[in-house]
């Protein structure tokens, strides 16, 4: 067994945050139209979101689908408007091992994918964030998992060797990507598994 983790990196979407675009899209143009959305062969919603992930603004992003497919603008322009109803609740169970890892002193720091311009829903709503001693937001640094600089940023934030930290996340292409970049990476399925997986590295939940 190596050295006990020094950090634990935490995803937050779908990890600590339950996040759903169609609730979101669904409140502006209704449930049938969110689905067609969603599910449309001619538009990736995931992929367009990424860019703002990534940096794009909201606007750029909008007027770009009215450009291009302008039969979903409106649906596109329902997800911001609405964003909101997109956070579904915490994942309790998850939250409980970050509170666990905090009372015992563990060192916590956050990487998410996600909107410069939506992050503050987060933070209003969830007030388990402040448990963090740092957030590294994709957007207010222009550069999205699972692209290799956002560990760059990361580790200059933090200002510890990747190595010493355990990333948690709900993707595996970022895992993937925090792996290459030399940090022990879990991918995440569901809280009892999370405190498993920490458990057998030595951290206290």
């Amino acid at each position: 067994m190596g050295l006990t983790p020094a950090a634990v990196v935490f995803d937050l979407g779908n990890v600590l945050v339950r996040w759903d675009p169609h609730p979101a899209i669904a409140a502006g143009v209704g449930n049938d139209e969110a689905e067609r959305f969603l599910a449309a062969a001619d538009f990736d919603f995931l992929a367009w979101n990424h860019l703002q992930d990534g940096g794009r603004t909201w606007d750029e992003a909008e007027a770009e689908v009215e450009a291009t497919h302008p039969h979903w603008a409106r649906h596109a322009a329902s997800y911001r408007a609405e964003f909101a109803h997109s956070l579904l609740g915490a994942v309790d169970d998850s939250v409980a091992v970050l509170r666990e890892l905090h009372t015992a002193g563990v060192r916590l720091v956050a990487l998410t994918n996600w909107s410069s311009e939506l992050f503050p829903h987060a933070r209003e709503r969830f007030a388990f964030l402040t448990l963090f001693e740092d957030i590294v937001v994709s957007g207010d640094e222009g550069v999205a998992k699972p692209a290799p600089e956002i560990f760059a940023r990361l580790q200059q934030r933090l200002g510890l060797a990747l190595d010493r930290c355990v990333f948690v996340d709900d993707k595996a292409e970022n895992v993937a990507a925090a792996a290459r970049a030399g940090m022990d990476a879990i991918v995440f399925t569901d809280g009892a598994h999370l405190r498993d997986d920490l458990r057998a590295r030595g951290l206290p939940v």
